[in-house]
């Protein structure tokens, strides 16, 4: 557990290794125990990488309220634990929410990202996917959170106002993105979660003059299958020189 320096401990797993420090960066309601990033930590043990897995404050095994969680704070959550556990170089693997966060992350320290590489990168998801209504506003002022149906858990997601005010100053997509780091996005163009223009947009917002986008014929938003999971391997190897 790391301490990010309020008393919130952060539940985290390294596995020692060399090369860039491989990141995986949950999406909105996941953790370190989900399939990919457990293959992923699987492949970094076979192969002798470092790879670090942490949950955001409020998930998983960390301390805190889910409920004042936020893009930046989550951000904030895993610089911290980089920062106890592996100072060096950065390669961040962000998931859906993850890649929002995986962006945020790398802008706070670009010198230290070797490469980015994005799973059905949701950036911005709270303008585009959320579509609040003027009876969301409403709740979300006098409840504090909204509810939406989820295909991947028996009960709705929970959106909370501290995630849906933050999430404006968070926003990425409206202008250039000022990294120049090598980006890989990866996404299924049968997505129903977060559509793969999303990351055409976010190919096009990026400096960075090396940026692939990869569609996954009949791939959905979770890109957890086997083939799926080896073209993640393949991405991050080819990024490893």
């Amino acid at each position: 557990m790391i301490d990010r320096g309020d008393g919130v401990r952060l539940a985290a797993r390294l596995q020692p290794g060399g090369g860039p420090t491989l990141m995986f960066l949950p999406g909105y309601m996941s953790d370190m125990s989900g399939t990919k990033a457990q293959a992923l930590m699987g492949r970094a043990q076979a192969t002798g990488r470092q790879c670090l897995l942490l949950d955001y404050s409020g998930c998983g095994a960390s301390d805190g309220d889910f409920d004042k969680g936020s893009i930046r704070r989550w951000a904030e959550d895993a610089r911290a634990v980089a920062d106890a556990l592996a100072p060096g170089p950065l390669l961040p693997v962000g998931s859906s929410m993850g890649g929002w966060i995986m962006l945020h992350l790398a802008l706070a320290d670009p010198a230290r990202i070797a490469a980015l590489v994005g799973i059905a990168a949701a950036p911005d998801f709270t303008r585009w996917g959320l579509g609040l209504t003027a009876r969301d506003v409403e709740q979300l002022a006098h409840r504090g959170f909204v509810t939406r149906p989820s295909a991947y858990a028996d009960s709705p997601y929970r959106y909370a106002r501290a995630l849906v005010d933050d999430a404006e100053g968070a926003c990425l997509l409206g202008g250039p993105i000022p990294l120049d780091c090598p980006v890989r996005l990866l996404h299924g163009d049968c997505d129903r979660d977060v559509p793969w223009q999303v990351g055409q947009q976010l190919m096009g917002c990026l400096r960075s003059t090396d940026v692939q986008l990869t569609l996954v014929k009949g791939g959905d938003h979770r890109l957890s299958a086997p083939a799926d999971l080896a073209l993640l391997w393949r991405t991050i190897e080819s990024l490893s020189g």
